[in-house]
């Protein structure tokens, strides 16, 4: 017989342990909830997991996909109707093993394989959009860097002084030094006297 390439077998072959979880897969589905060994919990969520993933789908294929593994049709239109709609924002982790005491007579571990039925939480939606906002941000400020940068690119015309660009500088010249030019005009005694003899 050939050795599986994960764990122990399961059952006496491979065609057994192949029944073993299709009904365990079966019964997880229909009750949502399940206590089985440790060991058989761990093989069955990958099995599980593939199946629920198949029903998101919601195709014909993946339906005759997931029948080769759960003959109950009646449980399967329970997961395309039922657990595929409620798991559709959920990506991964469709089930949660708890692991519980020791089986009573061989000592055992045991736990519980149930699906994960609650909505994805509100802080991880919000985290979501923290991040949406943030990425749109970042592409905004990288937008207004490239403006920015072409700006400076761009050839700009000198400003004189006191133009209507600039209203707060006034031009070369004026100021001070032309009122003490005029006050130096007006104090003159020379042109007062040539304005006489003339």
């Amino acid at each position: 017989m050939p050795t599986p390439t994960k764990g122990p077998r399961l059952g006496g072959g491979p065609a057994h342990e192949k029944l073993i979880l299709a009904n365990l897969a079966t019964q997880l589905f229909d009750h949502r909830s399940i206590t089985t060994t440790e060991a058989k919990a761990k093989r069955l969520r990958p099995v599980a997991e593939r199946l629920i993933t198949f029903a998101k789908k919601g195709d014909l294929a993946s339906r005759r996909h997931v029948m080769k593994t759960v003959r109950d049709k009646s449980v399967v239109h329970f997961l395309f109707t039922e657990i595929a709609p409620a798991m559709a924002e959920r990506e991964g982790g469709y089930t949660r093993i708890v692991k519980i005491g020791p089986r009573k007579g061989d000592q055992a571990p045991m736990a519980v394989i149930q699906l994960v039925m609650e909505p994805v939480s509100p802080k991880q939606a919000t985290v979501r959009e923290a991040e949406q906002a943030a990425a749109s941000a970042a592409a905004a400020s990288a937008a207004v860097a490239a403006d920015a940068e072409a700006g400076q690119a761009a050839v700009e015309e000198p400003v004189e002084p006191g133009s209507v660009d600039q209203p707060d500088t006034l031009p070369e010249g004026d100021g001070a030094d032309t009122g003490a030019e005029v006050d130096a005009a007006e104090a003159d005694p020379s042109d007062e006297s040539t304005e006489g003899k003339a």
